[in-house]
């Protein structure tokens, strides 16, 4: 099976999940695998960058996107013909992107079906752009069959009037590993405990609960030289986010962790804690288990299907009590480390054969031969 796989964000988890997919399509026998990427994609730059057979030119800010939008008659065309060239039986949409319907419109054009993979089925509070879902569910309209990678995101879906009647594929986010190699496990260093909420500074990330649990800590004499906090992540600036740097052992960064960052930050904490009020699943969540952390989370939304049989994972309720109990509890007890660790690569595979194998039952005309163009897809980005 010939499969293209894309993802057009500059930066954040959504081009290495598609890279990552990519890569285990590919390990499967008879599968041959193009990805298509962003031409400004941070991971691009990186030294173990992807081998990318369809970069995009895309954008940056509002005028850069109106600008692509007004190109898109030209781009659809542009699509056609470097996708005639890779000949994919059927293409895959890692995560949705402002940018997708051209693409969309392309592979409709030559009758290539469509999976998307959908993350998030509403947005989350202060989350996304002007007519994200909008745009979303036009994408979703013109798919063949819809991931989710829970089944608290399948639920919504299936409530949505554009997703009915498409078919949903099950599959599950495998851990992202940001690392060259595996970090020392949690608390090799000398000093207290590390904790890092790390991602988007955003209303429903739950950040106004765990600076209330932290205050409860340092109330009960808990927290004070037993803890060492790090928030890091972009968002606007609000009260709750000055809260917290000023409590003792906090440190705040508003700002975006670039791609190379990322592995190191993780690789600092001993645990890494989601406080969310929602969530459909944690791409920070798949990048802490990578990397062997211990992880302190919120019973919400798909969290508690993410972090099933996870032995690094606690989960608590929605609430600063339950929160800081939760952390109280590391504090005194950690969990034991498991024997093995998880083994990123080798799940990925098994995401990567499930998918295929639902693939091929619900499209058993993608496994047989299409005519191929004889000219080879050209490297330049393409006018999206």
């Amino acid at each position: 099976m010939r499969v293209l796989v894309w993802q057009w964000g500059r930066r954040g988890a959504g081009p290495r999940m598609a890279a990552e997919l990519a890569a285990a399509l590919r390990a499967l026998p008879g599968h041959t695998v193009f990805l298509s990427l962003s031409n400004r994609a941070e991971i691009l730059a990186a030294s173990d960058a992807p081998a990318c057979a369809l970069p995009v030119a895309t954008y940056a800010g509002a005028a850069g996107y109106a600008w692509r939008l007004l190109l898109a008659p030209v781009s659809i065309p542009w699509l056609v013909r470097r996708l005639r060239a890779l000949a994919p039986d059927v293409a895959i949409c890692a995560m949705p992107g402002p940018l997708d319907l051209p693409m969309a419109l392309a592979l409709r054009r030559l009758r290539i079906p469509m999976v998307v993979t959908v993350h998030d089925a509403e947005l989350h509070p202060g989350d996304g752009l002007p007519l994200q879902m909008a745009l979303q569910r036009a994408l979703i309209r013109r798919a063949a069959a819809l991931v989710a990678l829970t089944g608290h995101v399948a639920a919504r879906l299936r409530q949505q009037p554009a997703a009915r009647g498409r078919p949903l594929l099950e599959a599950r986010l495998p851990p992202l590993v940001f690392q060259a190699s595996r970090p020392p496990p949690p608390l090799s260093h000398d000093g207290p405990m590390r904790l890092l909420c790390f991602g988007r500074l955003l209303p429903y990330k739950g950040l106004d609960l765990f600076e209330a649990a932290l205050r409860g800590l340092e109330a009960a004499g808990l927290g004070r030289g037993r803890l060492e906090v790090r928030v890091v992540g972009e968002g606007p600036h609000t009260p709750t986010l000055d809260a917290l740097a000023r409590l003792p052992g906090v440190q705040v960064e508003n700002r975006w962790v670039p791609e190379d960052e990322v592995g190191r930050l993780v690789a600092w904490a001993d645990t890494v804690v989601l406080p969310y009020r929602e969530a459909s699943q944690s791409g920070v969540a798949a990048i802490a288990l990578a990397a062997g952390r211990w992880v302190v989370a919120t019973r919400v939304g798909g969290l508690v299907e993410q972090f099933r049989g996870e032995a690094m994972a606690l989960l608590c309720e929605p609430d600063a009590g339950s929160i800081g109990a939760c952390l109280a509890r590391l504090l005194d007890d950690p969990p034991a480390l498991p024997a093995m660790a998880p083994d990123p690569l080798g799940l990925w595979l098994e995401m990567a054969r499930s998918l295929s194998r639902q693939i091929e039952l619900l499209l058993p005309g993608v496994t047989h031969e299409r005519p191929r163009a004889q000219d080879a897809a050209r490297s330049d980005p393409a006018p999206v």
